[in-house]
């Protein structure tokens, strides 16, 4: 089993959850995320903003902004990866900085809290 997480814009949710249901992957997690790519943020000015100095962060301006995202969660069987990170790809690439990130992480262990089944039972 693998985890797939994946940090995409909030326009591009009902997108997303509509082509992951068509790859066949129905049960999936939603969170509100905030947050910013490294961007052309100078380190230094940032670490001024963040001790909390004016001129940084009026420096910063919108870059040092964390921007409102949906964080996905998917777990699904191993054959199954491609087809979600395929989807999402195609589902929210513009081709413009912020279409967001995929992240793939084994899983040990599930249990479906329900009936106690384990495994890939517990996640079909």
């Amino acid at each position: 089993m693998k985890e797939v997480i994946a940090v995409v814009r909030i326009n591009m949710m009902n997108q997303t959850k509509q082509a992951l249901t068509d790859c066949g992957v129905d049960a999936f997690f939603a969170h509100e995320a905030h947050g910013r790519g490294k961007g052309f943020v100078n380190p230094q000015v940032l670490e001024g903003a963040e001790k909390g100095y004016e001129e940084a962060a009026s420096l910063l301006g919108e870059k040092g902004k964390l921007y409102p995202k949906r964080m996905v969660t998917v777990i699904v069987p191993e054959s199954q990866v491609s087809c979600v990170v395929e989807t999402i790809i195609n589902t929210n690439q513009t081709g413009m900085p912020g279409d967001g990130k995929i992240f793939v992480l084994p899983v040990a262990d599930a249990v479906r809290v329900r009936t106690g089944e384990t495994g890939a039972k517990s996640i079909a």
